[in-house]
């Protein structure tokens, strides 16, 4: 088979729906798969290995997480639930008429790079061949089981598994891990559980998700823009003030700076912690039949383990040679683009401190740019080619992260976009302007 000039684009959730909408925007040929049989990946329940639980919101704010000229609903909570956001992306999919131009019910088995192009093979069997590749296809689909001494009476799943609150009824509860879902677990467990513990192995801030009256990234957002360092002592200043001192309610003491991880929006924890309906452990050390026991000594009797330790950034299609790697995850120049082949992309594969969606319209529109350039050769080829093997940015924001490996590859939002402008600036690409995807709209409604 011979390779056409055509982009494989692989997951229709919020990075797969935004190249779709861009490539045809921007007239590049593209099939997009999908293995379930409708668009919204993780949020999507129903979908084989969703982590959704019937609790889940958004973390960022509706006003700063939405896809550029598609607001969420003006009724929309401050932060909608899942379900509104699954809604909100299959509105995003009929008001630019996707659709079309998805195959459903469709995995992508492998891929291979061979004689220019890659080489797809399809859960049909059928192979396809494709100048580009875009891995769209989401982190949190395998989850990371930590491994404990001793043997345990009771259960021991992922938080991948949880769905309702409903799971706790009768049962004593410990959740593992502190990000943003296994706190929403954890007072889940402190309304349902007959007792309710939460493990942590190293203390976090807690940032309200309203601050002023306004989220807490609107707040942001607007300001006042100080250097990160003179942020950080006035955030961590303003946070000591709201919530006191945290190790009161058996929390360790945060080891970083604030912002040096990903932040922990959420403060309805802490309302649970103070009232007694959950208690703050450490790590464990080992499992002793129906006792947990913690590495100060400490032991609670426990029916169900619940792992909320993350997940494994897999891209199971490509072989793992075709990507740089550090700390588990793929090494990209931007998050987007290989280094070593201007032929493969990801997007989704990256965490920042803010609203996610609005960055993947403009990562989709620097993917479009760089495959039309490579596609035009000539000048502008050249120049992409420099600029993708000599450009270093530093996305940190002048942070010094926590050295985890979930933040390997960590970046500050304000740094990555400045750092998307410079990138336009070099290669002389346009921003996106006002009402760019108006006539995509028009079309789907004729």
């Amino acid at each position: 088979m011979t390779v056409n000039d055509k982009a494989c684009i692989v997951g229709a959730g919020p990075g797969g729906l935004a190249l779709a909408r861009t490539f045809k925007l921007l007239g590049i040929d593209f099939d997009c798969f999908e293995r379930h049989s409708d668009v919204g990946g993780i949020w999507d329940a129903d979908n084989p290995g969703s982590p959704m639980y019937d609790s889940a919101h958004f973390i960022s704010s509706k006003t700063q997480s939405h896809y550029l000229g598609f607001p969420m609903p003006a009724d929309y909570p401050d932060y909608p639930s899942g379900r509104q956001i699954l809604s909100y992306m299959r509105g995003f999919a009929r008001e630019f008429g996707l659709y079309g131009d998805i195959t459903f019910n469709t995995e992508v088995k492998e891929t291979r790079f061979e004689d220019g192009g890659w080489t797809v093979t399809l859960g049909t069997g059928e192979k396809r061949r494709y100048r580009w590749l875009i891995c769209a296809n989401g982190t949190n689909w395998h989850p990371s089981l930590p491994q404990f001494e001793g043997h345990f009476d009771g259960e021991i799943r992922h938080a991948n598994t949880f769905r309702s609150p409903d799971e706790f009824k009768g049962k004593r509860v410990l959740v593992i891990g502190a990000g943003n879902s296994g706190c929403d677990i954890a007072c889940d467990a402190a309304q349902s559980a007959d007792a309710a513990f939460i493990s942590l192995r190293r203390g976090y801030h807690f940032i309200p998700k309203h601050i002023f009256g306004k989220p807490a990234d609107v707040f942001a957002h607007e300001g006042p823009h100080m250097p990160m360092w003179l942020t950080q002592i006035i955030f961590g200043a303003m946070l000591r003030l709201l919530n006191g001192d945290l190790t009161r309610l058996g929390l360790p003491a945060p080891d970083h700076k604030v912002f040096a991880s990903h932040p922990i929006v959420n403060t309805q924890l802490l309302h649970y912690l103070s009232h007694g309906d959950i208690k703050a452990k450490g790590d464990i050390a080992r499992l002793d039949g129906p006792d947990v026991v913690f590495k100060d000594g400490s032991r609670e009797t426990v029916d169900l383990i619940l792992c909320a330790t993350g997940y494994r950034w897999n891209i199971p299609y490509v072989e793992e040679k075709e990507f740089s790697w550090r700390g588990g995850r793929p090494d990209l120049f931007m998050n987007l683009f290989s280094r070593e082949n201007p032929q493969l992309f990801a997007i989704g594969f990256m965490e920042t401190n803010g609203g996610a969606y609005k960055l993947f319209d403009n990562m989709a529109d620097l993917i479009a740019r760089a495959i039309l350039a490579e596609a035009q050769g000539g000048k502008e080829a050249a120049r992409w080619e420099k600029a993708l093997t000599t450009l270093r940015p530093d996305l940190s924001g002048g942070v010094k992260y926590v050295g985890s490996d979930r933040h390997a590859t960590y970046v500050n939002i304000d740094a990555y976009q400045k750092a998307m402008k410079g990138l336009r600036k070099t290669m002389h690409w346009p921003e996106i302007p006002e009402g760019h995807y108006e006539s995509l709209q028009a079309k789907a409604a004729a």
